[in-house]
């Protein structure tokens, strides 16, 4: 996939990274590509249910800023996205010192874009599929 605006890493670190939420939750990237992106979160316990597992709330947030911003990346210069919709299906518990989402573009409209994400949840040396999801985005033009 090739990025309209050259300087797509830039931009969607910036702006996710300026969200209140994002950065309160502590999300790191990892890795950013045109249609592609890695993001972290090392596991804190104001992550955590009462048993140590990551809240699906916490899950769901991760999921659908790696999806955003893997869209994102997609987004002529002057360009921003909202999530209008998205679906997340837990799979295995998430227990464990780091999370890493990785969202990957699976169509790229000019109005919405369509990612999907899977989320690891990382122990050690031990990565496993907790959660996977459907993020779609609304692609606007700023100003």
């Amino acid at each position: 996939m090739d990025a309209p605006n050259p300087d797509y890493a830039n931009a969607v670190t910036a702006a996710v990274l300026a969200l209140p939420a994002a950065a309160h939750l502590g999300f790191t990237f990892g890795s950013l590509g045109p249609g592609s992106v890695g993001l972290d979160l090392e596991v804190r316990p104001e992550h955590t249910q009462h048993d140590g597992h990551v809240a699906g709330s916490v899950l769901g947030a991760l999921a659908d800023y790696a999806g955003g911003s893997a869209a994102g990346t997609l987004l002529p210069a002057g360009w921003t996205n909202l999530t209008t919709d998205y679906t997340v299906k837990i799979v295995a518990p998430a227990r464990g010192e780091r999370l890493v989402a990785r969202g990957r573009v699976v169509h790229a409209g000019r109005s919405t874009t369509v990612a999907a994400v899977d989320v690891h949840v990382v122990s050690g040396a031990a990565e496993v599929l907790c959660a996977t999801a459907l993020v779609t985005m609304r692609n606007l033009k700023v100003g």
